[in-house]
This record gives structure tokens, sequence and C-alpha cells, in this order.
């Protein structure tokens, strides 16, 4: 394993496009750690609405980016209290999906510190009752990364400021409030940590012997990399994307996350259709969305629209009929 340098930035545009550059262009037989450091940002889940996700006036107000990452789930609030790892690797068909392989590495090192910290649910990681970090993942062409959060010292009531957090998601998981199920990992340290100290104890328990093999980003990497961030990260089609109005709108709780369908139905065909969610799928939905455009709104129309459908492959964990059911 080696580990990325990225030189102490702190702009989300630039880190996240280190982090796919990587991922698409660094040799796939070698497995590699980032650490990264955003300054105020909003990260958006793949494949949710940006809109409906942010406190907007807030967002504007502070001065907060918003970025949406190529990983689905949720949306998350970064500051420079929070430090990010992402692990990337090639695919081995026994590594999508599988968050505890992931976070085991953090998990061990916090507990170096005394923190009893576990995977709990689907890709969070607990101490108790209490989240201290989410994750996501990412796979293209038999590469993958699986990148998360540790909030260390986060101004936590930000993220209740930002973030516009669905009735639904807080109900499924018996939440009274953000606050007190969000903490931070100083919470359980006698010594409170800087996140450079916390980025030492991580690379110590990771690397054998604490013997860190660092990979340099070359000139060549840096042109690819800007040239990710302007075309991909620092464009707002991309971060923000047109939310047109629809006329139908259904959405869903799921064990695999949330599903939210809106279609534009006339004369009884469906005119156009949009997915959001937090789910966590390796297709891209527009193909799904695709498949579902001029067809009849009736639900035997629909189910011989998404016969052949791998569901796994886009949403995760959910059933087929299951989601016919959500959308008509």
């Amino acid at each position: 394993m080696k580990f990325i340098d990225n030189e102490n930035i702190t702009d989300p545009s630039i880190n996240l496009a280190i982090e796919e550059y990587a991922l698409r262009n660094l040799p796939i037989d070698e497995t590699y750690l980032l650490f990264y450091v955003n300054k105020p940002s909003i990260i958006i889940g793949k494949n949710q609405n940006t809109i409906e996700e942010i406190n907007k006036d807030y967002v504007d107000k502070e001065g907060i980016q918003v970025i949406r990452r190529l990983s689905g789930g949720g949306a998350v609030y970064h500051d420079l209290g929070n430090l990010n790892f992402s692990f990337l690797t090639k695919d081995d068909g026994d590594s999508f999906s599988n968050f505890q392989k992931f976070t085991e590495p953090v998990t061990k090192a916090l507990a170096n510190l005394g923190v009893d910290a576990k995977l709990s649910g689907r890709n969070d990681i607990h101490v108790g009752e209490r989240k201290i970090s989410g994750n996501a993942q990412y796979l293209t062409k038999g590469k993958m990364f699986s990148h998360g959060t540790l909030l260390l010292d986060s101004e936590i009531e930000k993220v209740v400021d930002a973030l516009n957090v669905n009735e639904e998601k807080i109900r499924s998981k018996g939440i009274k409030s953000i606050r007190s199920r969000v903490a931070n990992i100083n919470e359980f340290l006698e010594e409170k940590l800087t996140v450079d100290e916390l980025k030492k104890v991580l690379l110590e328990s990771i690397f054998p012997e604490g013997k860190v093999e660092i990979y340099k980003l070359t000139e060549e990497d840096w042109r690819g990399i800007n040239q990710i961030s302007q075309d991909r990260y620092k464009n707002w089609n991309w971060n923000y994307g047109k939310s047109p109005k629809f006329d139908l709108q259904r959405s869903k709780r799921f064990d695999a996350g949330t599903i939210d369908v809106r279609l534009n139905v006339s004369k009884g065909i469906i005119q156009e259709c949009k997915i959001f969610g937090d789910f966590f799928g390796v297709g891209d939905v527009s193909e799904v969305e695709k498949m579902l455009m001029n067809i009849t709104y009736e639900k035997n129309a629909i189910h011989k629209a998404l016969a052949d459908l791998d569901m796994t492959y886009y949403f995760g964990r959910i059933s087929r009929e299951g989601f016919i059911e959500l959308i008509y």
C-alpha cells in the first residue's frame, strides 16, 4: 500500500479530483490510501437532489461549497475538524459493499486510543449509539474506492444548519436530533487530538511498523487532477443539475436506502423520469430512468419494462416488486 500525499490541500473540488484521478490513472495492482481535509463544504451523494438536501440560504450566507461526489449515499458536511480517508484498490469481487473490510483498519487504530468504535448498520462507524463516521463506495472498470469521514473536532451544529435532513430517515432510525446522534472523536478522548495527530495515529496503525511509502503526485498527475476538477467538481451542472418540476413523486426508505422517484405523466404515458436517493449501487440510474420513459403508466407495463433489470447493480438490496410498488 502507498500513501498519496495531497499536499494539505483543503479545496474539496481538488481533493475529490485527486481521488478520482488516482482511481482512474494510477496502476491497478497497487492499493492506495488518501487522506484529505476540506474547508466547510457539503458533499452530496451521486444520486441525490442537491437543492433538496441543502439549506440554500444558510449555505450561501456562510459561503459553503456544495459538491457532488462519485459515490452513492447521503449528503455530508465537511470542515477542518473532519478527516476523510479513502482506500483505493482493485475490486477482487469481495470488496464492493464490504464496508467492514475498509473500516476495520480505522476502528483498530481508534481502539489503540481507547475509543471503542464499531461498524454499525449499513455504512456508519459508531461509538456506542453515536455516529463518528459515514462511509461510501464507488466502483468502475475493476477499480474501486471506499471512503469515509472521521469527525474529530467538527462544528456539528453547522451540520444541522447546513443540511435538510429527511424526516423519514430520522423516524426510521428513531433519532430525536442530529446533535444527540453525532459525536466528535475528541469527546471520547482524555487528551484531545489535532487532525494531524489523528493522521499520524492512523498511518502508524495501518502501515506495518509505521513504515509509510509515500506516492508523490507528479506534474502530469496535477495537470490531470486540475482538468477533472474543472470539468466535474467545479461544474454547476454536475453539482446541482437541473431539477425540473414533476407531477408525481413517490418516496420510500428501504433497507438499502431512500429511493425517490419523480415522474411526469401525460395522457397515461411516462414522459419524464428522475430517480434520487442515498442508496448504493454500481450502475448509473439514468439507465433505469430511460427504461421507464415513453411507457404506459400502468403496473404491468412497468413490470415488463423492468423485467430484466438487475436491481442490486443499480440500487443495492431492493426487490423488483418493492421498487415497482413504489413507482405505481
